[in-house]
């Protein structure tokens, strides 16, 4: 009498709970990523909806040979208008979306009205300029810094830096070079 041993494949119980440890931890990293991109980019379609209106609207004036405080209504402007343009952050129509008032004012958005500002992409490039850091003209040395100024060796000086400051910014500010010479 022989006896015939049954083999079953498949997974225990533990490598299908790590299975899913790994994908759960996968999810929680990812998703706060995705939320923040989605919101990223609706405040970046909601601006270029903002400036589309804003030049659609200064077009209308030119045209109309508006002065900067007349009023200015939707219909005035659809024509000059490509599509329709509403808010992506949950808008369904122009009306709900974006309010006008005059020509010499900027239009803004009613959804969120605190991030989707038409001003706002200009501070955001004036912040990023000004805190650029530099990377200086100090590089140290056994004589010191190659700065105007002498330092001990192994300081630079501080110099109007045209790098790429550290990485961070686009190098317009002041910087502070760091030198690492040899030390006497």
């Amino acid at each position: 009498m022989k006896l015939r041993v049954e083999r079953r494949s498949g997974f225990t119980l533990t490598e299908i709970m790590i299975v899913v440890a790994l994908v759960g931890m996968l999810t929680a990293i990812a998703l706060p990523n995705f939320v923040r991109s989605r919101t990223t980019a609706h405040t970046n379609a909601c601006i270029s909806n903002l400036r589309e209106i804003d030049y659609a609207i200064q077009q209308w004036a030119m045209d109309e040979k508006r002065a900067s405080q007349s009023v200015v209504e939707f219909t005035d402007i659809s024509s000059y208008l490509k599509r329709s343009v509403v808010c992506p952050a949950g808008g369904t129509s122009f009306a709900d979306s974006y309010s006008i008032t005059v020509v010499g004012a900027e239009p803004l958005c009613q959804r969120i009205p605190v991030a989707h500002l038409l001003s706002q992409a200009g501070l955001e490039v004036a912040a990023a300029s000004s805190d650029s850091s530099g990377a200086g003209s100090g590089a140290g040395g056994p004589t010191g810094s190659s700065g105007s100024s002498q330092k001990p060796p192994g300081h630079g000086s501080p110099g109007n830096g045209n790098g790429n400051g550290n990485g961070n910014g686009n190098g317009n500010g002041n910087g502070n070079g760091n030198g690492n010479g040899p030390k006497p």
